[in-house]
């Protein structure tokens, strides 16, 4: 689906076999592109570029990704993964809860907690995480 484009460039998530980690599509003539983004932040950053021998300019790189990460885009983006794919792909990780941070991975430790599931709330612009075990859930405004 259609996020976006970047002078002549298509941002896209695609719904057919896709996985985590979050990211949209952007094709080129000869190449594509992958972006990563999330549903903890504004960030976005690029993942890879297939086939890396005809990877255009950082200039166009850099000025897709920038595209990406208006806050336009990257609600639409985040908006379109949630509904059709169902995940903010935070599954089997944990949260720090003094931090306020993601730890990669089952941590197991005082403080973090594993993740039980989390979604977005695309209305809200919030991502919304279910702990374990933790005092309350944790919202995550974007």
């Amino acid at each position: 689906m259609r996020v976006g484009d970047y002078k002549g460039y298509v941002i896209s998530v695609f719904l057919r076999d896709e996985h985590c980690p979050p990211h949209v599509h952007v094709r080129g003539k000869g190449w594509d592109a992958r972006f990563r983004f999330s549903f903890l932040d504004g960030q976005v950053e690029l993942w890879d570029v297939d086939p890396e021998r005809r990877r255009p300019s950082t200039a166009v790189l850099e000025g897709i990704r920038e595209a990406i990460m208006q806050r336009h885009y990257l609600a639409r983006a985040r908006r379109i993964w949630w509904e059709k794919l169902q995940t903010v792909c935070l599954e089997n990780h944990s949260w720090d809860w003094d931090a306020g941070e993601l730890v990669p991975g089952l941590v197991i430790r005082r403080g973090v907690y594993v993740i039980a599931n989390a979604r977005h709330d695309a209305v809200e612009q919030r991502t919304i995480l279910n702990l374990v075990r933790a005092p309350d859930c944790v919202g995550i405004n974007l």
